[in-house]
């Protein structure tokens, strides 16, 4: 297996979470390292900005923006790698995922902010980018990617059991035998982390305390979770702004956070039709497994174990960047990215882009 830096940035746009683990795309190795690096604050607005701004994510170029994401990225493997104690001459390659500022799959369409030949010239080390693109081109979702990562690191555990994803936006991975489905179930932090944001200029509601201090407005998340997206068949997939937070505008701010937390929940409820099977377990990646709020309100609606991913054995706050590490293997080895039954390409796909670095596309 090979030495194998995975970098992320979700559509939180918190920071960049790196990983360094052992891999070949296939079998899932030993976690060498993991580091978080927040985005400076002047570099996440920015992201922000743009990401609230569908003209300006399509069409402008944003070259210092993606020269200074890119920067942000080689600073957390310098990082990881000063951590881990490794050396960059042993990583085989890095999967950067890159910043999405907008994903409209239903157009063809979606932009990562990343520049992965760039990212090879400041780090020596090959870059796998570009992991939607060949999807989307397809028809496809462009995401989820991480229901291969999750049936490799699941392959022991009893089935049927669903990975339910919490960052920005919720996705699901259901496995049971062979069958993997996996979708976007809707909202998990960044409305949540908008409004606590906008209203009290802390970054988010840690541990949930805001929310659980509120009452939920029934009526108004009766008007959010009327969305046709909740009924719609998967696969389906969204992006960070497809949801208007101006539904609860005039709420005060613990029932406002009440509310947007109460959404998440009915989000990934509503998420349960959609799955062939009932999960004997929901296990929780992302940061929204650290908000006590949003857990308990799960255990309430699913009424099956739902526990972080840590009682497994996982790493959740590495998960999705090692998770970028096995897809940088996949890809160069040729090996699918995506299935029918997570993105909705019509096969099997590869995908990938690969930048080699100079100094190795040099070497005899």
């Amino acid at each position: 297996m090979e030495l194998t830096i995975g970098v992320i940035s979700g559509t939180s746009m918190d920071g960049i979470d790196a990983a360094l683990i052992e891999t070949d795309g296939v079998r899932v190795g030993a976690a060498k390292g993991a580091t978080t690096v927040p985005y400076p604050p002047a570099l996440r607005g920015a992201l922000l900005d743009v990401a609230r701004d569908p003209g300006r994510a399509e069409r402008e170029p944003l070259d210092d923006l993606e020269r200074a994401v890119t920067e942000a990225n080689a600073a957390a493997i310098r990082a990881l790698l000063d951590e881990a104690g490794a050396d960059a001459r042993d990583v085989s390659a890095i999967g950067l995922h890159g910043q999405t500022i907008l994903h409209r799959p239903e157009r063809r369409f979606t932009r990562q902010l990343g520049d992965g030949a760039l990212l090879a010239d400041m780090t020596g080390i090959d870059v796998v980018g570009g992991f939607r693109l060949a999807d989307v081109a397809a028809g496809g979702q462009g995401a989820p990617l991480a229901p291969l990562y999750h049936a490799a690191l699941a392959a022991a555990l009893p089935r049927p059991l669903a990975v339910l994803n919490l960052g920005g936006v919720g996705n699901v991975t259901y496995l049971d035998g062979e069958t993997i489905v996996a979708f976007d179930t809707g909202p998990a932090s960044a409305l949540i982390d908008d409004w606590i944001s906008r209203h009290t200029g802390q970054p988010f509601d840690e541990d949930g305390r805001i929310a659980r201090q509120g009452r939920v407005d029934n009526t108004r998340l009766a008007r959010l979770m009327a969305s046709p997206y909740f009924d719609a068949p998967p696969p389906k997939s969204l992006d960070r702004n497809d949801f208007p937070i101006s539904v609860i505008e005039g709420l005060g701010v613990a029932d406002g956070a009440a509310t947007l937390t109460a959404f998440t929940v009915a989000s990934v409820a509503a998420a349960r039709q959609h799955l062939p099977g009932t999960p004997l377990r929901w296990l929780v990646t992302g940061g929204g497994r650290h908000n006590a709020a949003i857990m308990q309100g799960l255990r309430a609606a699913l009424a099956v174990p739902v526990e972080p991913v840590e009682t497994a054995g996982w790493q959740g706050d590495a998960l999705e960047a090692q998770c970028f590490a096995f897809l940088a293997q996949r890809s160069l080895r040729g090996l699918p990215l995506s299935l029918p039954t997570t993105t909705g390409v019509p096969h099997p796909l590869p995908g990938g882009v690969v930048y080699r670095a100079a100094a190795r596309a040099a070497a005899p």
